[in-house]
């Protein structure tokens, strides 16, 4: 058909009187085209210095905004090769993703955090979310527990019970402690920084407020990941109050070796080369660009959701089948909090702060507790410890789990805690 002829052998006319007629409707059915809803976001209120109770409160809109994502999934092809080296292999994900789509209770993170006591309050110009949780045990120890990326309070759910009610799970009134559980800035339910400057030494200062806040003028402290980050700073800054801490990762690398490494050394030293060679790039990428894999994230939850899942899977103590170490719904416990509170890039931006800076080995001199996990990215090793900590009080190499300890194995996080605080 040529742009001079009248009809098409349909019926169609190209002709300039159709073109333009065809041409000014077009604003009109514009008009009628109904706009597509943009997601809810989460109610979260306003942070005051009073310490406020807080629920988590999904919008259904929400919801069926992530099940719509869902349903539209665009994935790639099948990776080249039989194992994890090119990321999370495309049949893993299937499932995780089929489940959460079909199987999963999209309102269970609701169920679970609003099943223990929520606050928060304004530390710093930010407001901060918190899980607190009391022993009735006279004597009970204040600690606060830290997590890191990817994790979240979800990491510690499972172990809240058993730390306040240690009678109820195997233990005696003198290991029992009143928990405090905080999102870290830019995670969860706080309040995401809008200035530069959150990082690890920050936030450790932080969390000697919200402990003072509580009323608690001693208390310990412990931490793996970020957690362990934060943790160490606030034995680095001897922040009020501060009396212990326990680390599942402790900050000991790249290692102090003095002289020749042994053969112990050279092993765990080979670890983390091969860590920083095969696996870090997602840190180089969240410490260099944030904001950039922040857009990809927050507008796809097939992307979170595989971002996240690969850690599960390479972190554990699963041999790659992080389904068997936490199941399904834990996992998506994880993932769904990420996405629903949009956190992606925020929480990337940790990385931004700290990875290259703060997140550094600090020789410390107060009572320290390490717990090392077969699971974990690399393994530390005592002499380490003791050349960096002069009030090394507790080492102990538990026989299962892996980065995220007392996500993976609660029951023996929780022994190992007893054991290390009852040293100090």
């Amino acid at each position: 058909m040529t742009p001079t002829s009248k009809t098409s052998s349909a019926g169609f006319d190209p002709s300039r009187r159709f073109l333009l007629t065809a041409a000014a409707a077009l604003p009109v059915i514009a008009a009628v085209e109904p706009a597509a809803a943009a997601p809810a976001s989460l109610a979260i209120p306003v942070a005051t210095e009073a310490v406020t109770p807080f629920k988590v409160k999904i919008p259904a809109v929400a919801i069926d905004d992530l099940r719509t994502r869902l349903k539209m999934a665009r994935l790639p092809e099948k990776e080249t090769v039989d194992d994890w080296s090119q990321g999370a292999p495309l049949h893993s994900v299937e499932l995780l993703l089929t489940y959460w789509r079909d199987k999963y209770d999209m309102r269970r993170i609701e169920k679970r955090l609003n099943a223990y006591p929520q606050f928060r309050t304004e530390i710093d110009g930010l407001g901060i979310h918190f899980i607190h949780v009391k022993s009735k045990h006279d004597g009970a120890r204040p600690l606060i527990l830290t997590h890191g990326w990817p994790g979240s309070v979800i990491e510690f759910l499972n172990v809240i019970d058993p730390l306040t009610n240690p009678t109820a799970h195997g233990g005696k009134a003198e290991d029992a402690f009143h928990v405090v559980i905080p999102s870290l800035p830019g995670f969860g339910f706080s309040d995401k920084p809008t200035k530069t400057g959150w990082g690890l030494p920050r936030i450790a200062k932080a969390w000697a407020v919200l402990m003072q806040r509580l009323g608690y003028t001693e208390y310990y402290a412990q931490g793996g990941d970020y957690g362990a980050g934060v943790t160490t700073w606030m034995a680095k800054q001897h922040v009020p109050g501060l009396k212990g801490i326990h680390l599942n990762l402790p900050i000991l690398f790249p290692p102090p070796i003095e002289g020749t490494p042994t053969a112990e050394e050279q092993a765990s030293i080979a670890q983390l080369i091969a860590y920083g060679t095969h696996e870090a790039g997602y840190a180089k990428l969240q410490t260099t660009r944030p904001q950039t894999i922040g857009y990809a994230l927050t507008d796809s939850p097939i992307g979170q959701a595989s971002w996240i899942y690969e850690k599960f899977g390479n972190w554990t103590d699963s041999d790659h089948h992080p389904e068997k170490a936490l199941g399904y719904d834990q996992m998506l416990d994880d993932i769904t909090l990420y996405w629903l509170t949009e956190t992606a890039a925020s929480s990337a931006r940790l990385y931004w702060e700290s990875f290259e800076t703060t997140f550094t080995p600090q020789k410390l001199d107060i009572p320290v507790g390490v717990s090392v996990f077969p699971g974990e990215l690399f393994r530390p090793l005592k002499i380490w410890g003791d050349r960096m900590y002069s009030k090394l009080t507790y080492w102990g190499e538990a026989a299962h789990g892996g980065h995220f300890a007392a996500f993976e194995q609660p029951q023996i996080f929780t022994e190992e805690l007893r054991r290390a605080f009852a040293t100090m």
